[in-house]
């Protein structure tokens, strides 16, 4: 028999990426990047703590008190150019009972000191697509989830703009996929390409 998803958790889902994309919105338009980040992790936190969609279960604390993070540093924030692949590459990525997700690698991106690392930038190949860009840095496994953080997930409403062949890449605005909270969750994780060593003391935190 084929399953069919229930429209209220649909019509949920559909509120929380709505609620996100408008969230990012905000972000890009604020004057100042510190205060688009100040109200990034206030919609966040109502995301977190009263939408039905949350990750977070009932009883967990973080309901409470808010998600952690680092305070914003503004010498995280770049805007870099995307370099194009030597060669193509796909990665396919099983998640669970949404199937395979397929990414195509778009470039990759060179962050200056104090990162001094390279990023791959991929892109979703589903339908509508999607730039797609997580980080795996030297938090990982100790002040922030082990598995990496994402930076960029732009089919669901995270993006920070850019003009070009150039992206806007702010580190403070990190975050840890829902599988971090919830095992339910199936998420495409930070690759080897997407490995940087230096400690990003930035975004969201363990």
């Amino acid at each position: 028999m084929e399953s069919r998803t229930d429209a209220g958790t649909a019509l949920q889902l559909a509120d929380w990426r709505r609620t996100v994309a408008e969230l990012y919105a905000q972000v890009r338009a604020a004057a100042e990047p510190a205060a688009g980040h100040a109200r990034w992790r206030v919609g966040r936190d109502a995301l977190f703590t009263r939408h039905p969609q949350s990750p977070l279960a009932a009883t967990d604390p973080l309901r409470d008190t808010g998600l952690p993070y680092w305070p914003y540093d503004p010498a995280l924030r770049f805007e870099v150019p995307v370099t194009p692949p030597d060669a193509p590459q796909r990665r396919d990525v099983d998640t669970g009972a949404d199937g395979v997700t397929s990414y195509e690698l778009l470039g990759s991106v060179r962050l200056p000191a104090p990162v001094s690392g390279t990023l791959a930038v991929w892109w979703t190949r589903q339908y509508g697509g999607g730039l797609f860009l997580p980080v795996r840095d030297g938090t990982a496994e100790r002040t922030s989830y082990g598995a990496g953080r994402y930076l960029l997930d732009t089919a669901k409403g995270a993006d920070l703009g850019g003009a070009g062949d150039r992206l806007v890449l702010d580190l403070n605005f990190l975050y840890h996929p829902s599988c971090r909270y919830d095992d339910s969750w199936v998420c495409p994780l930070a690759p080897a390409e997407n490995t940087v060593t230096a400690e990003i003391r930035a975004g969201e935190r363990l």
